[in-house]
């Protein structure tokens, strides 16, 4: 695998390609502004040489030049399910540690990570009892 594209928004990579229909509901997901008018700022990364990527091989592959504090990656779990469970990875202080969020709460962990207004383990600690965050 060729090394992740280098942008200033997080990166969502797509891992699985079983299921089309699921990739274009969670696109128009993350295109959707929240009720109260948020986005996450994200690029998408639809290449199928990425297809099987997990979060460990991901960490490899990520560009020193990348400074987004988050790596997602849409992978069998997340297309599976209506809620499209996105697996969310630290970049920063406990690299790799990673916490599934709902595709409608990206924007949440996006902007707040993104501006340093909250830390990762905030939203860690708010997940659901099946392992998932789905907004506070």
């Amino acid at each position: 695998m060729h090394k992740l594209p280098c942008t200033l928004e997080a990166l969502v990579v797509r891992t699985d390609f079983s299921a089309d229909g699921a990739w274009d509901v969670l696109r128009a997901a993350l295109c959707s502004p929240s009720r109260d008018g948020f986005l996450a700022n994200v690029a998408l990364v639809d290449d199928q040489s990425y297809e099987g990527l997990t979060p460990e091989s991901a960490l490899d592959l990520i560009p020193a030049e990348y400074q987004h504090p988050l790596l997602v990656l849409a992978d069998p779990v997340a297309v599976a399910s209506t809620d499209l469970p996105l697996l969310v990875m630290d970049l920063r202080r406990e690299r790799g540690r990673c916490v599934r969020v709902v595709a409608a709460e990206l924007w949440s962990i996006e902007n707040n990570l993104s501006e340093a207004n909250m830390d990762f383990e905030e939203f860690a600690g708010a997940v659901d009892d099946d392992g998932v965050f789905r907004g506070f």
